[in-house]
């Protein structure tokens, strides 16, 4: 029973530090852009389709249009698609880290409990 506690201990606590690595490993290419960012949202696509309209809703989309295109000038399309897939891996990183963490300290605590017992033997 005590090696299969140590070899457990071990085996848990080199999974938590794969993980841990993989995921410093994964942001690191991505900061600087060897990697691609995991596409959790998506760019809407655009509609080409427009209705025929009286001239107030002509007007009012002229006006949308000609705003969107300002906008555009100012902000790349798809700047907060890009952001929010940066915030849902920075998060899933620190979970990963996270899960990571806890699953290596349950491994040494388990390499602590085989050597405690060895001692005592």
């Amino acid at each position: 029973m005590n090696n299969f506690t140590k070899i457990s201990g071990w085996l848990l606590f080199f999974i938590g530090f794969f993980i841990i690595v993989f995921a410093v490993w994964h942001s690191y290419n991505i900061i600087f852009a060897k990697a691609e960012i995991p596409d959790f949202f998506q760019t809407p696509e655009e509609t080409k389709n427009v209705p025929a309209a009286t001239e107030t809703q002509d007007v009012q989309v002229l006006l949308q249009k000609a705003m969107q295109d300002q906008l555009k000038g100012f902000f790349p399309p798809d700047i907060i698609t890009k952001s929010l897939n940066l915030f849902a891996w920075a998060t899933l990183a620190l979970i990963l880290m996270s899960g990571g963490s806890k699953i290596s300290d349950l491994g040494i605590r388990l390499i602590k409990i085989g050597q405690e017992k060895n001692e005592h033997a």
